[in-house]
């Protein structure tokens, strides 16, 4: 698995499946899965990505830009019960609509834990 270049400190994995980003957490660790060839992801359309995060309680999640923008939240998040995506934590997915070209900072919270990744959209 090759590292790519992500935004902001967040790295990019790519290997022979979807690319993979690893958040930045306190309390929890963070990993997404991108149902998307290799970043930027694109604006304007609906961008499925998985998540596994480790802590406790439901999952909220948001994406912004520095400017105050926000993406839409189309769908999720979504708990899934099981998958082959090994990574810690439970999974959840959740479908994003990025309005702009920018890096933008996905947030997710738990009861206990939270995190962000940063994404770049062209």
């Amino acid at each position: 698995m090759t590292e790519g270049k992500g935004c902001n400190g967040t790295p990019v994995f790519l290997g022979e499946g979807f690319p993979e980003v690893r958040g930045t957490a306190a309390g929890a660790e963070l990993w997404g899965l991108l149902f998307v060839g290799p970043p930027p992801l694109s604006r304007d359309k609906e961008i499925k990505i998985v998540w596994r995060m480790t802590g406790d309680g439901p999952l909220r999640v948001r994406a912004t830009l520095p400017d105050g923008s926000t993406a839409r939240l189309a769908w999720g998040p979504e708990q899934h019960g099981g998958s082959t995506w090994r990574r810690p934590g439970q999974e959840w997915g959740t479908g994003f609509v990025f309005p702009k070209a920018g890096c933008w900072k996905v947030e997710l919270t738990r009861t206990s834990g939270s995190g962000h990744a940063w994404l770049l959209v062209k």
